[in-house]
């Protein structure tokens, strides 16, 4: 067997693999006897079916299962003793002009396309410096999650001035009705006398009852509707869900957790304070990740990596690829700059970090369902099974791992706190 490799550029190489049969001949050898004890053929008792009849009738579909394994086995051997860094899979490069006979007397040739990672350097010092928002607690009477607006409607132009004569109408806006999340988000955090403009087909996913209702207009009109409006706070409606007493504040926290109002409006201020904290890191993640990937100076392989996405995603029409490769490619140099931050800086993942992160994951979800919290015993029989799913214990490791890169990027850099309003953050 002969194994070369053909450097086309930095980003992409051939690999050429030469066959002979005294390569493949002991493999096939083998599994023809195998097949052969195994074997339930009319005629013949039950392991005692000659290889050679087992060769005569399968012996060409086994010869291609065998060659396919030799080369996985062969290729992959190859990509770990030259330390190859690939992007993707290896792609076999086809070639018409050659034609086997298949009769275990070929030789054979194949060749391999393959991506290669790039070299790049990783430069990143104090003098680097991003905005770390702290969020302020505003005036208490600000819209939150499932709130109601009272406001006021008013129909736009599309230059944004009010459209004369147009649609305008007073009512309430149940903010757990709006479908759009981006356009719930810049609901919350509202007082009176703020003003958004809001596409309200956008917001109700083009319900036109919904939108006829809020307009006290008709439904055909409603549907029919392009304009933007001008939401005007007049006033921010809370349904309360129940008295201020012990079995209110038991069913929200656990039993005998909170004992007063004031310790119901304390930890309702941690946990908003926590929310907003988690907002602001978000938001700091996602400067990070951008501030990154502006310094990443280095190429992929493209024209291979679109090559293998179509390879391995056969209902990929070339629209959702052109549309969707820049951000398969952001997110892969992603990847790349991470793993280079981990190996670089002997990051370690342990287990402990992964473990406490999905069972935060699934109190967060039970929490949602649950009107009590899971006990901590329960919670981590829990994990235990969630993380026995590979694909579940590699989302997790993979989010520690981001969070071990952002930790380490925002050690190195320069973080410069600044204050800002909870309504303003909304806006950024």
């Amino acid at each position: 067997m002969n194994i070369t490799q053909e450097k086309i550029d930095n980003l992409n190489a051939v690999v050429k693999i030469n066959i002979n049969p005294e390569d493949y001949q002991p493999r096939v050898d083998k599994a023809i006897k195998d097949h052969a004890k195994k074997a339930k053929i009319p005629g013949f008792r039950p392991g005692m079916v000659p290889a050679s009849h087992i060769k005569r009738m399968y012996g060409k579909s086994i010869l291609v299962d065998e060659i396919n394994n030799l080369l996985s086995d062969t290729l992959n051997k190859y990509i770990d003793d030259e330390k190859l860094e690939v992007l993707g899979q290896p792609l076999p490069k086809l070639d018409n002009e050659k034609q086997y006979n298949w009769d275990f007397a070929d030789n054979f040739e194949f060749n391999y396309e393959l991506g290669l990672a790039p070299d790049f350097a990783i430069d990143f010092s104090k003098d680097d410096k991003l905005t770390q928002y702290v969020i302020k607690m505003t005036n208490p009477d600000v819209s939150a999650d499932d709130d109601v607006l009272y406001a006021e409607l008013t129909q736009l132009s599309p230059d944004g001035s009010v459209f004369e004569d147009g649609i305008s109408n007073t009512t309430s806006v149940r903010l757990e009705h709006v479908k759009d999340e981006a356009i719930k988000a810049s609901l919350i955090g509202l007082k009176k006398d703020d003003e958004v403009t809001l596409d309200l087909q956008r917001a109700y996913d083009n319900d036109a009852a919904k939108i006829a209702g809020l307009l006290k207009i008709d439904e055909e009109t409603a549907a029919d509707l392009k304009s933007n409006f001008r939401l005007t706070v007049k006033n921010v409606n809370r349904l309360e869900e129940g008295d201020l007493n012990q079995e209110f504040f038991d069913k929200l926290f656990g039993e005998g957790k909170v004992t007063d109002e004031e310790g119901f409006k304390a930890r309702i201020t941690e946990e908003l304070e926590g929310m907003m904290a988690q907002d602001a890191e978000r938001k700091l993640q996602d400067e990070i990740y951008k501030f990154v990937l502006s310094k990443a100076n280095f190429e992929l392989p493209d024209e291979f990596l679109k090559r293998w996405l179509k390879a391995t995603n056969e209902k990929l029409s070339a629209e959702e690829l052109a549309g969707g490769y820049n951000d398969f490619a952001q997110n892969l140099k992603w990847t790349l700059i991470g793993n280079k931050i981990v190996k670089d800086n002997d990051i370690q993942i342990q287990y402990e970090d992964v473990f406490e992160t999905a069972k935060f994951r699934l109190d967060q979800q039970f929490r949602m369902y649950a009107p009590q919290p899971l006990s901590d015993e329960q919670l981590s029989q829990y994990t235990v099974q969630y993380l026995q799913n590979k694909e579940n214990a590699n989302k997790i490791f993979e989010e520690v791992k981001s969070l071990a890169v952002f930790n380490y990027i925002k050690g190195v850099i320069t973080l410069e706190p600044q204050e800002i309003l909870y309504t303003d953050f909304q806006a950024l």
